[in-house]
């Protein structure tokens, strides 16, 4: 018996995020710095009145975890924007139980779904901090001329002949790949992007998206294990491991841009949190602190946005409806 990988994949997730608390393995940017989610808050805010400030709104997050970002954002944008909190409509896309129990206590306003699919057709800003690189990828293995595609089988990885054309990213399709190279294909997030975007070319809104991967498409086996905080197998039983992906931002933005909306980036994460002033906000959060403390906050600022950490591997890239502006943190 043998099971296509993206299938694997998303059996895999759907069973640890129902029987483990991820935070006890991986720490997300939410987590590592309040700032994150404050200037993300804003950026939402600056972005609605870009959009002609649409009322009501539906700020929406896609996988938000413990909801520690939407929680930060919402108190800045309670603070600093109040026209746009009266005026936005929270929902939450989110398939854990278990995470929808946290997210209830902490934003008991929200409404929740399982797809965004059920989110109502309306003016729309989401927001996504490392969504797409949880859903499921598949593998072709260049051999000889043509395409062999990853299964999973009792002793591992099994290859099994496919036609592979309708499905290949452009540089796949257009390139000479050498025998054995990998490429990955993650029909989910395309479908997310291409859904979304349908919405944007129809609806004013925007949506931003925080994750890791190249900037342009290349071959590779990327997928990855988190078990205990430490990298474990990917091929470990399923729901024991978190498996995740790197993000192919050029086929998300291809596939967006055939829906008709607008893209912009993705720009290194380290330069879009500088230019949303991510040290300037931190600075002011250091003010009067303990030196210890001070310190500690700085120092997630500098992982959040340094290329040798978190800045240059993460990139940002936004989804906006034509004619809009271009967003913070984009410009040329």
């Amino acid at each position: 018996m043998i099971e296509r990988l993206d299938r694997f994949m998303a059996r895999a997730n759907a069973g640890y995020y129902a029987t483990h608390d991820p935070f006890k393995d991986f720490t997300t940017a939410p987590e590592i710095s309040q700032a994150f989610g404050e200037i993300l808050g804003l950026w939402a805010a600056v972005t609605w009145q870009l959009l002609g400030q649409p009322d009501p709104v539906l700020l929406v997050e896609a996988g938000p975890g413990r909801a520690t970002l939407m929680a930060d954002a919402l108190r800045a944008i309670a603070r600093v924007a109040p026209a746009f909190h009266a005026a936005l409509r929270l929902h939450l896309i989110e398939t854990s139980p278990r995470l929808r129990a946290i997210q209830v206590e902490r934003l008991p306003g929200a409404s929740w779904h399982d797809s965004l699919a059920t989110v109502p057709d309306a003016p729309v800003l989401l927001l996504a901090n490392e969504f797409l690189d949880a859903l499921p990828i598949r593998q072709l293995v260049r051999r000889g001329e043509g395409w062999m595609e990853r299964y999973i089988g009792e002793a591992g990885f099994v290859e099994v002949g496919c036609t592979a054309s309708s499905i290949l990213p452009r540089f796949a399709r257009e390139g000479e790949l050498k025998e054995g190279a990998i490429v990955e294909i993650s029909e989910a997030a395309q479908q997310f992007a291409g859904d979304l975007a349908g919405r944007l070319a129809a609806h004013s809104g925007a949506a931003l998206f925080l994750d890791y991967g190249p900037e342009h498409s290349a071959c590779g086996d990327s997928l990855q294990a988190v078990r205990d905080g430490r990298p474990a197998e990917p091929l470990s039983p399923p729901g024991s491991a978190d498996l995740t992906a790197h993000v192919d931002f050029a086929a998300i933005a291809e596939v967006a841009r055939q829906a008709g909306a607008a893209v912009h980036g993705p720009v290194p994460q380290g330069l879009f949190l500088a230019r949303l002033g991510l040290f300037q906000r931190t600075d002011r959060l250091a003010r009067n602190q303990l030196p210890a403390r001070a310190s500690a906050l700085i120092e997630s600022a500098r992982r959040l946005a340094e290329p040798d950490r978190m800045g240059r591997l993460f990139k940002a890239m936004a989804l906006a409806s034509p004619g809009c502006s271009i967003p913070p943190g984009f410009e040329p």
